[in-house]
């Protein structure tokens, strides 16, 4: 609960949700296949863009805009040492205020984009290969990137093009999965929804985006790029992704992992915490 929600109304709030996968429950046991399709219409929708924050205004300003397709993308700076950086669930480009005024600083110029239903880029959640595409191009138009940086649903996003090929030596993963399952699971948590559920939105998942593949949960979760160093940032209080994923990403990388704990600032104030974006900065330009 956030210090604006208003106590009397926050047990109808909880309720909705669990009313949702009750509900889900219920059509799984008679429609299985009809579960999972309703589940995947309401897990790959972010809801209502957020707005740009109040002390996002200067850099959100800032930025040169462009467009790969329909994605909204974004870039600071002079345009040498690029520096990638991908958003999480929910959120938008300009999360990362903090941290852009800090690689300008440095002398890196920051490159991002709002990806599909967040920010000012229309439209409903994309897989990862679709992300992959954003990036490959964001590489063409800016060069080589020195780095990523991401957080949240953004971790997986970005392991994966760098796995693909991506040119970045090092990656920042900041309140991040390492587990692609890992998405469907706390959804059905949040919800309160059962085991059939969880079963029928991932065969959902497979049949929609690609093709029945039941390999996806590997293919999406974390495997060790050589050559490639990563700093894993995670608070031990993250109630949206649990401290537990940020050691799948340090065992996956061994000796070419290193940890930055953090307490007190959950899952979204760490990327505003300036020993953090300090932290991101110096591995960056090492």
């Amino acid at each position: 609960m956030t210090q604006t929600q208003d106590p009397r109304t926050a047990p109808a709030r909880r309720a909705v949700p669990a009313a949702i996968g009750g509900a889900l429950d219920a059509t799984a046991r008679v429609a299985p296949r009809l579960a999972g399709r309703l589940a995947l219409e309401l897990w790959r929708r972010p809801g209502r863009p957020v707005p740009v924050g109040a002390h996002e205004h200067e850099v959100h300003a800032a930025a040169r805009r462009g467009r790969t397709g329909d994605v909204v993308t974004y870039a600071w700076g002079d345009g040498r040492r690029p520096v990638l950086l991908v958003h999480g669930w929910g959120a938008r480009a300009s999360r990362f205020a903090d941290l852009v005024r800090a690689l300008l600083d440095a002398g890196l110029s920051p490159v991002s984009y709002d990806a599909w239903g967040h920010g000012a880029t229309p439209g409903a959640a994309e897989t990862i290969l679709a992300h992959q595409a954003v990036i490959e191009e964001l590489a063409r138009e800016h060069g080589s990137f020195e780095g990523v940086v991401a957080h949240s649903f953004g971790v997986p996003v970005a392991l994966y093009a760098v796995r693909e090929g991506l040119a970045a030596a090092r990656v920042v993963a900041i309140s991040g999965m390492g587990d692609f399952g890992y998405l469907v699971d706390t959804f059905c948590t949040t919800l309160g929804a059962g085991p059939a559920v969880n079963r029928e939105l991932r065969r959902a998942i497979e049949r929609r985006w690609f093709a029945g593949d039941t390999g996806v949960w590997d293919r999406f979760s974390v495997t060790r790029t050589p050559g490639r160093e990563l700093l894993v940032v995670h608070d031990v209080g993250d109630r949206v992704v649990d401290r537990a994923q940020a050691d799948l990403l340090l065992r996956a990388y061994g000796e070419s992992g290193t940890l930055l704990e953090t307490t007190g600032l959950g899952h979204n104030r760490i990327l505003r915490d300036p020993d953090v974006v300090a932290a991101t900065v110096r591995f960056l330009g090492s």
